[in-house]
């Protein structure tokens, strides 16, 4: 890479270091290179901020810059995750189009674009993270850099008739055709895209499989995303206090989540009902979920979180004994650090997303155990992380008994079977790690074609040609 990594995302890291993946997978290349990470303060002004204010400079340069009110309430909480987070979970039944959600996305894209634009240099490599951000290549185009510039969804990426339900659904191709590199994280998703553009009359497929659309050539990858996995294996195998404390039941299944709808939890702690139903005389597990607050003024997660409340009220009320809880539900942070401990010691970890980009739980579950007797992984067949750890249990996160029949097979598995799945997990956890998608992508973006358009236009090269 010939001049420095630009790295833009919603929110930047203000913190030394960090823990979470995406932390860790960029800041080696970030600090290679004397690299940017542009992303938006955490605390919402009276106006829009027109500058970036320097956090850090070393190991590479932090920059922020300031979000509105209205725009916290227009561009983040409205087009962002009121439009297009439903959309790309499948949800399009709860998008909540109005005109000032849009009007402020492309007005706080168009405010970012310019404020690239001001630093970056011709050979700086541009490379955007998430859905906040479709139309930031189209707008760094107009300001006018020809720069390489990348793009990596983190969730997972729409369906063509789901897309139909944005106000002006033939702008998204559009957008994303002004990125040389798509990075999405499944074959599943590359897949999604394709179909896109193949019903579009201005793409057409090149014999290389990438995508000619109008005067521009654009690449559609799969990147899966991993985590750090010594660091998680460190802090699993760490010598501590039990972290559920000393009243800590035999045997416990684990859950964390991010509280959200697209994560299936309230079908999770039907199914561990209906497991307590039917389970063995004298079993007593309990569930574990931990589910942090998010996005609390957006009214789906009012709902999602009133509706966990009851089952949860419920299902204790039916089973529990004096001195056995079933189900435990935190809805608060636990520290990383702890939650690898919780990892560690539970026999089983619920993953039962109904739409999920990867899902890096399932990851951090299987890195976390202790190999000589692993718990075992229940893993929706909808996340993406499904498609890289198939010998976890895959479940239907609809199929409330199936989920259910996974309980009770994870719970009475026989420790080779655990060992020999858990393996085979590992194994592909170990080799996508954080670091290695983090160099596949930058890799795949050095050598796709950098520039906008060429001499004598982009027809002179024949089909194959192009990288």
């Amino acid at each position: 890479m010939a001049g420095r990594l630009i790295v833009v995302s919603n929110r930047i890291p203000t913190g030394e270091g960090g823990a979470g993946g995406l932390i860790v997978a960029l800041h080696d290349a970030l600090a290679g290179t004397g690299g940017v990470w542009i992303g938006a303060l955490p605390d919402a002004a009276d106006v829009p901020g027109e500058t970036l204010q320097a956090l850090s400079e070393e190991p590479y340069s932090r920059l922020g810059y300031t979000l509105s009110q209205e725009e916290m309430e227009n561009f983040y909480l409205g087009f962002s995750n009121s439009v297009l987070w439903p959309l790309c979970h499948r949800r399009p039944d709860l998008v909540e189009l109005r005109l000032e959600y849009d009007a402020s996305y492309r007005s706080v894209n168009r405010r970012v674009a310019r404020l690239i634009a001001g630093l970056a240099d011709p050979d700086d490599t541009i490379w955007v993270h998430d859905y906040h951000f479709f139309p930031l290549a189209a707008e760094l185009r107009a300001c006018g850099l020809h720069n390489r510039i990348g793009f990596f969804l983190h969730i997972p990426f729409p369906s063509l008739g789901d897309l139909s339900v944005l106000a002006q659904p033939e702008d998204f191709a559009d957008w994303l055709a002004h990125y040389n590199l798509v990075g999405l994280q499944t074959q599943a998703d590359v897949a999604r895209a394709l179909e896109m553009f193949r019903a579009d009359p201005r793409a057409e497929f090149m014999m290389d499989g990438t995508v000619k659309f109008r005067d521009r050539i654009t690449s559609v990858r799969s990147f899966p995303i991993g985590i750090d996995v010594e660091s998680f294996q460190r802090d699993a195998a760490a010598e501590e206090e039990r972290p559920l404390g000393r009243e800590a039941p035999e045997t416990y299944l684990i859950g964390v989540d991010r509280l959200d709808y697209s994560k299936g939890i309230p079908n999770r702690f039907l199914a561990f009902g209906r497991y307590l139903e039917t389970r063995p005389h004298g079993e007593r597990p309990c569930l574990l979920q931990i589910a942090p607050p998010s996005r609390e003024k957006v009214q789906a997660y009012h709902d999602i979180t009133r509706e966990l409340e009851e089952i949860a009220g419920h299902l204790n009320g039916a089973f529990a004994e004096l001195d056995w809880t079933p189900l435990r539900y935190i809805h608060r942070n636990v520290p990383r650090h702890r939650l690898a401990r919780l990892f560690r010691g539970a026999r089983g970890c619920l993953v039962t997303s109904y739409a999920d980009g990867m899902n890096l739980v399932a990851k951090e579950y299987v890195a976390a155990q202790d190999p000589a007797d692993p718990g075992v992984l229940i893993l929706s067949r909808l996340a993406g992380a499904a498609e890289e750890l198939s010998d976890a249990l895959l479940v239907n996160p609809y199929d409330i008994d199936d989920i259910a029949n996974a309980i009770e097979q994870a719970l009475s598995m026989p420790l080779p079977e655990r060992q020999r799945r858990h393996a085979s997990c590992l194994a592909k956890v170990k080799a996508n790690d954080a670091a290695s998608w983090a160099r596949a992508f930058l890799n795949v973006l050095s050598v796709v074609p950098g520039t906008l358009a060429w001499p004598g236009g982009i027809d002179q090269f024949a089909d194959g040609e192009l990288l």
